[in-house]
């Protein structure tokens, strides 16, 4: 598979906005409470570590397995993201994405094709791998949002 170039790119992204704050503007959350930087990089580690590739290990070798959603608001709460380092967290998330994209290049059309079923409705792994684009996309937009109200 030709993995998108955002996927391999998101983990410089997110480093370049975390060496690009302040100590102090790492914590400050976003427009409209969106997370801070510091909380950015710990969900997107988590994401990519317990959802996105456990989704498309799991697609890639069961029958249509059953796919779990991940709470990202419940579990920035509970494991307190605000006290994590965001550097640790940018280098764990850019490691599992390497991960990512080293089990997604080799890919053939038909292992594409392969079905899970996702908040009840059947999804094929490039699904996957369209939401975790989208995904990405997002959480860019909601940094570089973060990044200009901190120069304002």
């Amino acid at each position: 598979m030709r993995v998108p170039e955002s996927l391999a790119a998101m983990p410089r992204f997110l480093e370049q906005a975390l060496a690009a704050a302040s100590a102090d503007a790492l914590a400050l959350r976003g427009p409209a409470g969106t997370f801070s930087l510091t909380e950015q990089a710990c969900h997107l580690r988590d994401l990519e570590r317990e959802g996105y590739l456990v989704r498309l290990r799991r697609t890639l070798s069961e029958n249509c397995p059953d796919l779990q959603p991940f709470d990202g608001t419940a579990i920035a709460a509970a494991r307190d993201y605000g006290s994590q380092d965001p550097r640790a967290a940018a280098r764990d998330f850019a490691g599992t994405r390497r991960e990512v994209v080293a089990l997604l290049q080799p890919l053939e059309a038909r292992e594409l094709r392969r079905e899970a079923t996702f908040g009840g409705r059947r999804i094929s792994l490039a699904d996957i791998v369209a939401m975790m684009v989208e995904h990405d996309r997002e959480h860019r937009e909601e940094i570089e949002r973060l990044m200009d109200s901190l120069e304002e």
